[in-house]
């Protein structure tokens, strides 16, 4: 098993310290980029084909809320992905 299925079992068992960081590689293993434009910690991470998702980057902890856990999660597998 490689290290985006690994990944991909965390995310699913929906963990309480989930990173902003595991995210972000998650998120670039299915072909998501991350913009950061603008100020402040408003963060998008937008796909070819797929819909953007949308968040706040944590601070000044970096790991997600468990509401943004199950966001990610609705949205990938809204988009297929999951």
């Amino acid at each position: 098993m490689g290290k985006h299925e690994k990944l991909i079992k965390r995310l699913n068992s929906r963990p309480k310290d989930f990173t902003f960081q595991e995210l972000s590689t998650l998120l670039a293993g299915f072909g998501y980029v991350l913009n950061q434009s603008g100020s402040g910690s408003r963060v998008r991470f937008e796909h070819d084909s797929h819909s953007p998702i949308l968040m706040h980057k944590p601070h000044p902890s970096p790991v997600l809320k468990p509401y943004l856990v199950d966001q990610v999660l609705d949205v990938l597998k809204q988009e297929g992905l999951l």
